[in-house]
């Protein structure tokens, strides 16, 4: 009975003509908007423990932005030839720093790898896994997963 069950959906992809199970996977991923809550909140926490108003050296806000990661992003904006920039005040805004968090990973991470966007994050583009190690499960201890 258990085969049967496991058979069934291979069987109507077949009889569909959808082609593999990988070209329904992808077509549904295609489907469903990405979105990197989670993995956002779970650095706030870290970072911060959502204290907008944080401060730390350079590093400022809810995610701990610092002035270089401001420049990148003007210059990622810049590159695209949009006309709006952040300034250093902005990392102050939770809104505005989740804006800067999604264009680095635009930049850096446009294959939306959760693991790499931590790291990347937590380093810079040139992290190593062994200096990010720590952040990286400090983060996803955050987000309760393992």
């Amino acid at each position: 009975m258990k085969k049967t069950w496991i058979l069934a959906p291979l069987l109507l992809v077949s009889t569909l003509k959808l082609g593999s199970i990988t070209d329904v996977v992808e077509n549904v991923e295609k489907r469903v908007e990405f979105s990197w809550d989670s993995v956002i909140e779970a650095i706030i926490e870290v970072e911060s423990s959502g204290d907008s108003l944080a401060v730390c050296d350079i590093y400022c806000g809810a995610m701990q932005i610092s002035p270089i990661v401001v420049a990148d992003c003007n210059e990622t904006l810049a590159k695209r030839g949009e006309t709006r920039r952040y300034t250093l005040q902005d990392r102050f805004s939770v809104e505005k720093s989740k804006e800067m968090f999604c264009l680095i990973q635009d930049r850096y991470n446009p294959e939306k790898d959760v693991e790499k966007a931590i790291r990347v994050w937590n380093a810079g583009p040139s992290y190593t896994l062994r200096s990010t190690e720590t952040y990286y499960r400090k983060v996803v201890s955050a987000m309760n997963i393992d």
